[in-house]
């Protein structure tokens, strides 16, 4: 029997915070304050889901934002904060970043800066609890002004150190216009931040060049269609950018139409550093070791690679330097279990 994928060390480096909710949190809070939920979120959950077209993308969207709608007290920011890490750590994750733009949030908790705070109080708790190393991604929404993202990297410059390490861009990768962000990673890159924009899913290559250029990205979100250029894919890995690749939202949102067909074998092959994600889990249906399972099943990932993986999430992240160490050591001695022949039957011959 191959060894559970959910005792591999890993880190968790794509993650949405309003994603990262459990289902069953979702239904009691709706139900709690009488919040109606529409029956992809209830009875036909995890959701049929596309974002071939705006029709399709408004869709995942309106879900997310119901979904958000349910968080309306810091009890339930730290709840879902707490059990994320809860499902994290079962998953094997040493270190989560998990995601967050502020503003999606600043009318129901006080303005912006207060609801870092209290997300950073509440990761703060979450890990002193599981034992689950994490920090904080802060991304502005690429369907709002660029003078919003500004903001937002000022705020995360603020706390820089303090508990958030890196500065995002989310939402509709077809929507603004990514050039016009580029002041806002500026802001981040002078404070230190990691830059991590999504880049590389619902667009192809040229947007991934667009990113290189103007955002200066450390890591892609999602980044996976850059194996349709092989020259992107070689810049990419002479600039040492990390993809955080997500198979099951890929497959979700019809990047791809089945799992067996996202590139990553391409992707390692040119020598990047792949680190698996499950990004919204209460969307998708599958959270972290998910990710691995999928791989194992739908593309004969050997143990070997699982671990290579794993290292790499870790390689890729901004996990203390100790934790990584630490981490990568067990997924060596993880993969040495994985080698060793089953046990003979004790009664046997």
């Amino acid at each position: 029997m191959r060894p559970a994928i959910s005792d591999l060390p890993k880190a968790h480096l794509h993650l949405h915070f309003t994603g990262s909710m459990r289902h069953g949190t979702l239904l009691e809070l709706a139900e709690r304050d009488g919040v109606r939920l529409p029956s992809a979120l209830v009875e036909e959950w995890p959701p049929e889901l596309t974002a071939a077209d705006e029709k399709g993308w408004f869709r995942f969207q309106r879900l997310y934002d119901t979904a958000r709608s349910v968080l309306r007290t810091e009890d339930d920011v730290r709840r879902l904060v707490r059990e994320a890490a809860e499902d994290d750590a079962a998953d094997g994750s040493v270190w989560t970043e998990i995601q967050v733009d502020p503003s999606g949030y600043a009318a129901r908790f006080g303005g912006i800066t207060d609801f870092t705070e209290l997300v950073l109080d509440a990761v703060r708790d979450a890990s002193e609890l599981t034992g689950l190393g994490m920090s904080v991604v802060i991304a502005a929404n690429r369907t709002r002004h660029p003078l919003d993202a500004r903001v937002l990297a000022r705020l995360a410059a603020q706390y820089a150190g303090r508990g958030v390490h890196g500065f995002g861009l989310s939402n509709d990768e077809r929507r603004g216009d990514t050039a016009a962000f580029g002041p806002a990673f500026a802001i981040a890159e002078r404070a230190g931040l990691d830059l991590v924009p999504h880049g590389g899913e619902l667009r192809g290559p040229a947007h991934v060049r667009e990113c290189l250029t103007h955002l200066h990205p450390d890591r892609l979100g999602h980044g996976i269609r850059s194996a349709e250029d092989p020259r992107l894919l070689e810049e990419l890995a002479e600039r040492q950018v990390a993809l955080e690749v997500c198979p099951t939202s890929n497959v979700s949102l019809g990047v791809y139409q089945t799992l067996d067909e996202i590139p990553v074998r391409e992707v390692l092959s040119a020598g990047l550093q792949v680190a698996l994600g499950a990004d919204d889990p209460l969307l998708f249906g599958t959270r972290l070791a998910g990710q691995y399972a999928v791989l194992r099943a739908a593309q004969d990932f050997s143990d070997a690679e699982l671990a290579e993986l794993a290292r790499m999430s870790l390689r890729a992240s901004h996990a203390p330097a100790a934790l990584r160490e630490d981490a990568l050591e067990r997924i060596d001695a993880w993969l040495a279990d994985a080698d060793l022949p089953p046990a003979r039957d004790k009664m046997a011959p």
